[in-house]
């Protein structure tokens, strides 16, 4: 299994090459905010334990292998988002709190989130009354800490 790091990596190559069709160095040096020298590194490893093809001055492309981990990463990612989305996690945290939390779950607890926000998703209902109760409690905390 790859390391935080290396997802982190490889969910950027995959987002860049469904989004644009390929993935420069520059780019994921930019959307992780590293230096092209460590993108470069990483990438050489990335290589070496098969996620992807790297040829220097040619650029790269994800195996099989990477693309699979790629596919599966993005939607755990989407799907921390839905789920902090639908329990009312303010808009402008949602990202943060999804990279902070990402790699500590296991696969079993992301399931379970997926079953969770399946059954928010099946009725409407179910998120409105959720949302009810996050608005009631607020109103008691404000009220408490007057």
């Amino acid at each position: 299994m790859p390391t935080p790091s290396m997802e982190d990596y490889i969910e950027q190559i995959y987002n860049l090459i469904d989004t644009k069709g390929y993935a420069r160095v520059s780019d994921i040096a930019e959307a992780l905010a590293v230096h092209p020298s460590s993108v470069t590194k990483m990438v050489q490893k990335l290589d070496k334990d098969k996620y992807l093809n790297y040829e220097k001055y040619r650029g790269f492309i994800l195996t099989a292998k990477g693309k699979k981990i790629g596919e599966r990463l993005v939607f755990r990612h989407e799907l921390l988002e839905n789920f902090l989305e639908i329990i009312g996690v303010d808009e402008d945290k949602i990202y943060n709190d999804v990279e902070g939390i990402e790699h500590h779950l296991s696969w079993n607890s992301i399931d379970r989130i997926g079953d969770l926000v399946n059954y928010f998703k099946e009725d409407e209902e179910r998120i409105e009354q959720l949302r009810s109760l996050h608005t009631e409690n607020e109103t008691e905390n404000n009220e408490e800490n007057k």
